[in-house]
């Protein structure tokens, strides 16, 4: 079916924590330079780290401005009150943006949010390129959609009162239901066999015929991913997803929260810290930004279960307050008071 060709196109790029979605949609803006461009940046949590690492890119064409981060909850939730306001703001943009690239919180359901866009007040002026779910090869060559699902289905198993799936599958299952592209990330760390591995556990979960685009640190040619035409919102009660029959969803089964330190001595033994904490409690996400003590630069953490990437991304600018905060995610019920003394050791 044609796209009326007055709406501005949005690509949905959903997938589960840490699977490399904000790294992507990085590479995009860098490729994409000339096609005016705005991104909505949905985050679990009230501190805005995925809209800062896209923000002071340089790109001419993706100005800060055009960055709107949507922290007050998850975007699938909260359609009314956040997405449709933003896509205003974003629309009464001079020049007119050609397209919005929107980066779903890990624990989104893209469905509902795609849904939106049946909308009187969207419908004639937007439309769904495309949705494309983000997934971690690394984690799949393991037989896991996140990198500590052994714990978690461990977990599971031990409780006989747990009658239905598990929660990480249900979401993993519902976005890439819904996807019309599966990105699978970090094939750079995968041999061969892994690579296999990986593909074959997506293949196995997706409803339907899609395409498995390989990404070696987020690179994808954007020709594959942008300019598909697809008016997904058309198709999208055909997507069957786990939430189909629920008239609300909501996100009880994670917890978010901050942890506010004072400056660290040594990244590395903060990572180990952090790899160690993840490890005992059984943490799904933690990233943030980190004050060094005597560093002129600020230090961004990342880290997937157990496994913690950290680097120093940008100076600290005139003025701004340095400070140490980091965004713990997990599976309801983890230990608040006992990862914030391990992370403060």
């Amino acid at each position: 079916m044609s796209v009326t060709v007055d709406r501005v196109p949005c690509t949905v790029v959903t997938g589960f924590l840490g699977a490399g979605k904000t790294t992507l949609i990085r590479s995009l803006i860098e490729r994409l330079d000339g096609k005016r461009l705005a991104i909505v940046v949905n985050e679990f949590g009230d501190v805005g780290i995925d809209g800062e690492l896209l923000k002071g890119c340089g790109i001419e064409s993706c100005p800060d401005d055009n960055i709107i981060e949507l922290a007050n909850g998850c975007i699938c939730c909260t359609v009314a009150d956040d997405f449709v306001p933003a896509i205003d703001q974003i629309l009464a943009r001079e020049p007119r943006v050609d397209h919005i690239l929107i980066e779903t919180s890990g624990l989104a359901l893209p469905k509902p949010l795609v849904q939106a866009f049946q909308w009187p007040a969207i419908r004639a002026r937007v439309t769904v390129d495309g949705v494309v779910a983000v997934v971690d090869g690394v984690a799949l060559a393991e037989g896991r959609v996140a990198d500590d699902h052994d714990a978690l289905e461990a977990q599971r198993e031990a409780d006989g009162s747990i009658d239905h799936d598990d929660p990480v599958e249900e979401v993993f299952e519902d976005q890439v239901a819904c996807a019309d592209l599966i990105v699978l990330t970090k094939t750079d760390l995968l041999d061969a066999g892994a690579l296999g591995q990986a593909r074959e556990r997506v293949a196995a979960h997706l409803p339907r015929s899609v395409k498995i685009v390989p990404a070696a640190k987020g690179s994808v040619d954007p020709a594959i991913l942008i300019g598909l035409g697809l008016a997904v919102e058309e198709d999208i009660e055909n997507r069957k997803t786990h939430h189909d029959d629920e008239l609300d969803h909501d996100h009880d089964d994670f917890d978010s929260f901050v942890v506010d330190l004072p400056a660290v001595d040594n990244a590395d033994e903060l990572a180990r810290r952090i790899s160690a904490t993840a490890e005992a409690e059984n943490v799904l996400r933690i990233k943030g930004f980190v004050d060094v003590a005597n560093k002129p630069m600020r230090l961004q953490v990342q880290a997937v279960g157990s496994r913690v990437n950290h680097y120093f991304d940008r100076a600290w600018a005139p003025g701004e307050t340095r400070q140490t905060r980091l965004v713990v995610i997990g599976e309801k019920g983890i230990d608040r008071s006992a990862i914030e003394r391990m992370l403060a050791v």
